[in-house]
């Protein structure tokens, strides 16, 4: 089949994480999440209990709608598929199929390559696709990606400052992995970095306001990536500052992670040692971000037959 068949449809395919749609549903996908192999009931319980608190988690939703976004902006089909929830991804091949999808760009909606996040998701999509597959490794340093956190973060910092009458240091993170997939070679932690200071740089951050931290460490044991953003709050007082800004740069949207990691759990430790806390709006629907998902699958459609 080529090009010019009528019948040859090109898609593009989002793949992400996933979330329960409700805290009964969290063993079930907790069970997902470590591929079957049962956590501590305590930990159950705290994972449970963080969902309780932000009511819903709503990265579904905000991914089916950046799906739909970028669908009328390429003018193409776009498919979401989740590891871990519903839509599963094998449930969307299915439907990519039944539609007759014949050549597909695969985005992972996480933008630095991990093999504990990207490297799952290729797994995951496994090896009898039945269509042409192109999958994006990262899209880290893509320029609009970067456009996007840099206007969140303009946008945020700029009041926050102005509030605190102080211009306030600047926390980079993404979300921990453990350390032993950095000492094997991953890239992740130098592209996550990268991300950083690229968003820096188009926001006119000075070095001396800014930082990088790693969070959301495991609670299932072992060394995970670090500094942690707890230890970079203290050392952040320790030099004087009312308060620290947070900017989340691995993360595409709402969800747990910053819904309760970052507003809830970050922001009562600053105010447990006297500091206060603000963070970056989260890239969600903006135009930027969807410019960047485009810009993204157009790049892969330029080097091929399907052009």
């Amino acid at each position: 089949m080529n090009s010019r068949d009528p019948k040859f449809k090109v898609a593009v395919l989002l793949l992400a994480h996933g979330s329960p749609d409700s805290v009964d549903e969290i063993p079930e996908f907790l069970l997902r999440v470590t591929g079957g192999r049962a956590l501590p009931p305590h930990v159950v319980d705290e994972v449970k209990h963080r969902y309780g608190l932000i009511g819903h988690s709503p990265l579904t939703e905000l991914t089916l709608k950046q799906g739909k976004l970028l669908e009328q902006e390429l003018g193409l089909p776009v498919y979401v598929g989740m590891r871990n929830w519903k839509p599963f991804i094998e449930d969307t091949l299915r439907s990519m199929a039944s539609h007759e999808v014949g050549s597909a760009i695969v985005v992972c909606l996480a933008p630095q390559n991990s093999r504990t996040s990207v490297g799952l998701y290729r797994s995951t999509l496994g090896k009898d696709v039945p269509f042409a597959v192109d999958f994006v490794d990262s899209w880290h340093a893509e320029p609009f990606l970067i456009q996007a956190f840099a206007e969140r973060l303009r946008q945020g910092w700029n009041g926050a400052c102005a509030e605190a009458g102080a211009k306030l240091p600047v926390i980079f993170t993404a979300h921990s992995v453990p350390q032993r997939t950095i000492s094997e070679g991953d890239p992740y932690e130098h592209q996550a970095k990268e991300t950083a200071s690229l968003v820096a740089r188009e926001a006119d951050l000075k070095p001396e306001h800014w930082i990088f931290a790693f969070q959301s460490q495991g609670m299932s044991g072992g060394t995970w990536l670090g500094p942690t953003v707890e230890e970079t709050i203290l050392a952040i007082k320790a030099n004087g500052h009312p308060g620290i800004f947070i900017q989340p740069i691995g993360f595409l949207c709402d969800h747990v992670e910053v819904l309760y990691d970052i507003d809830i759990g970050f922001k009562q430790f600053a105010e447990t040692h006297s500091m206060r806390l603000w963070r970056a709006e989260s890239l969600n629907d903006s135009p930027l971000l969807i410019k960047a998902l485009a810009n993204v699958a157009r790049s892969r459609l330029a080097k091929t037959a399907i052009a």
